[in-house]
């Protein structure tokens, strides 16, 4: 049975946080260099001070996951209530925690406006499996890609998420799956990185990521350093549908895993699926991702395929996809298509995708079929979507001034 939890007090989903409120910065999300200049600028710290702070301020953030500065122990009181006055460190609110019948888990984040006009809601998704666990995490709030056969792209551009919007996803994640260590854990204890409850992150949720390039990098390689959530390169994978320039910049300034989302082995077909292909075509594509750096048989790029009943399941299009990816070091991902409402998409009969898979496999490929996961909860791959629109800006204006004159606030 699927157990959904809402954890929005009760009217709270009604009601705009006030848009006439400060919102304090956040720490989260900031590079060590941008902390310091943070603390400096705002008068907390001394410039001599500010490396040792950043320091302290880094591990308690993402080696102990602290929500809040007064459990900061071995800074001074006065200290942390003068964080506590010019910064935040909150985490998101959750609106609704779900958890499916297999164990995997759905969690719907609210955040606050920023452009938008009312606050935004995002899913992120964990799957646990066999000696591993995987968050699903989101880097936009809708998406401009309109694929045809996913969910998400039925939902339009809202805005970006920030670095922090981005990380609080982990955080939380790890807080809800009490997956940072005990908080009376001794000062300078070594955390062992084995055993986490989450070990891989891929960027595949909500929105293109390459298309928040910035946000995205800056929440990476926060995630991936080494005295902080320390996550190794190798247990993160960026998903894009195909944003041609910036697959270089990912290989050369973030440098986790890469997967393509694929699903066409022909411009005609791709065209259709993942319009993107218009602007960036196969060949384009495919000669970005043979030049991914450090690409070998142990770092592999997955090209993600989606099953969709008498549209790209033939034995051809398997014929295809060999010819396409000869000479690139990959593995193919094969997704049994997730219904969602409204779809006009059939998943391909079982049969279908094995004969396919072996093909694949015979050829001399990786071709894993992934099985289906959360699809009572709609967690599935290409089945995220929020209820968040982006407000007209007549009626934006007209919600702040009345958020303004001191009505409607939360």
């Amino acid at each position: 049975m699927t157990l959904s939890l809402d954890l929005t007090a009760e009217g709270a989903r009604a009601m705009p946080r006030s848009l006439a409120a400060e919102e304090k910065p956040s720490l989260i999300g900031l590079s060590r260099a941008e902390m310091a200049e943070a603390l400096v600028a705002a008068g907390v710290v001394p410039e001599r001070q500010a490396k040792m702070r950043v320091q302290q301020l880094w591990h308690w953030l993402y080696v102990r996951g602290v929500s809040e500065f007064s459990q900061m122990f071995n800074i001074s009181k006065d200290l942390r209530a003068a964080l506590a006055e010019h910064f935040a460190i909150a985490r998101p609110e959750i609106v609704e925690e779900q958890i499916s019948t297999d164990g995997t888990r759905k969690w719907l984040f609210r955040f606050p406006p920023r452009g938008a006009g009312r606050p935004v809601e995002i899913e992120t998704v964990y799957i646990p499996e066999e000696g591993r666990g995987t968050l699903c995490i989101s880097s936009q709030v809708g998406c401009t890609l309109t694929c045809s056969f996913c969910h998400t792209g039925t939902q339009k551009l809202v805005r970006n998420l920030t670095a922090e919007e981005i990380l609080a996803q982990l955080l939380t994640a790890r807080d809800r799956l009490g997956d940072f260590p005990d908080r009376d854990t001794p000062a300078g204890a070594i955390v062992p990185a084995e055993g986490r409850k989450i070990s891989n992150i891929v960027m595949m949720g909500m929105g293109e990521p390459l298309y928040n390039f910035e946000a995205v990098k800056t929440a990476l390689l926060i995630a991936s350093d080494g005295d902080g959530l320390a996550l190794s390169k190798r247990r993160i994978t960026l998903s894009t549908s195909g944003v041609v320039p910036e697959i270089y910049r990912t290989g050369e300034e973030i440098g986790v895993m890469l997967a393509i989302s694929l699903h066409a082995t022909n411009d005609d077909l791709r065209d259709l699926l993942v319009p993107i292909n218009k602007k960036y075509p196969l060949k384009d594509l495919i000669e970005a991702c043979r030049a991914y750096p450090g690409l070998s048989n142990a770092k592999r790029i997955t090209f993600e395929y989606v099953m969709l009943k008498d549209v790209n399941d033939s034995i051809e299009d398997a014929k295809g996809l060999i010819k396409l990816l000869k000479g690139v070091p990959a593995k193919i991902n094969l997704i049994p298509f997730n219904p969602w409402p409204g779809t006009n998409y059939q998943c391909s009969d079982w049969d279908t995708i094995e004969k396919f898979a072996d093909f694949i496999n015979n050829a001399g490929y990786a071709s894993p079929i992934r099985t289906p996961r959360g699809r009572d909860i709609l967690a599935a791959c290409g089945q995220l979507k929020s209820d968040s629109e982006r407000m007209r800006r007549v009626d934006r204006l007209a919600l702040e001034a009345m958020m303004i004159a001191g009505h409607g606030e939360a």
